[in-house]
């Protein structure tokens, strides 16, 4: 909350750029058209200023930068920002809100964290079933541990997926049936 207080007179005044604020974390979202960068690369210095003048510091080495570029023919690339001389990196996904975002908006990388992480999730399934845990309990863990992590956030991402993508999440869905003995939504 004292960030939030503490950054309320940040704003920007372009209508194509947003900034969104999350407890110490800010992102900087901008639509540039014609491949003028202006108005960005003018929000972008006036944050860099805004900082400067209220003592806070830009980690150069944790911003990051991300292009997603629609152009069909992408004739001459974007440059990277500055902050104090040095360049910001650009990168070709990143973490915003614990889901992975990449610069091509496709899911194959959140598809395959999904898959990464309940598949570990499986192995305390298949414990807790050796166990000889009640079904009620395997279903709750599955509900508290696998599926949320499969769902996820999954209004984003679901409409984009492959059907082969999709797959693969049900693969996850039917191993949890096969170890309850139970079919799982």
């Amino acid at each position: 909350m004292l960030y939030f207080l503490f950054t309320c007179d940040c704003v920007f005044c372009h209508g194509s750029i947003q900034m969104l604020k999350f407890a110490d974390d800010t992102a900087v979202l901008g639509l540039t058209t014609n491949s003028d960068e202006s108005d960005y690369r003018d929000q972008a210095n006036k944050l860099i200023s805004w900082c400067s003048e209220n003592n806070l510091e830009l980690n150069v080495n944790k911003t990051k930068q991300m292009i997603v570029d629609f152009r069909r023919k992408k004739s001459s690339p974007l440059s990277p920002l500055l902050i104090d001389g040095r360049t910001v990196e650009i990168v070709q996904y990143f973490k915003f809100f614990d889901s992975t975002i990449s610069n091509n908006l496709k899911w194959e990388l959140i598809i395959d964290i999904i898959v990464k992480n309940t598949q570990q999730r499986l192995y305390f399934l298949r414990r807790l079933k050796l166990f000889g845990l009640t079904t009620h309990i395997l279903l709750t863990f599955y509900r508290d541990a696998i599926e949320s992590v499969l769902t996820f956030s999954i209004t984003v991402w679901f409409g984009s997926i492959t059907v082969k993508q999709k797959l693969r999440l049900k693969r996850t869905v039917k191993t949890v049936s096969r170890i309850i003995s139970r079919n799982v939504p």
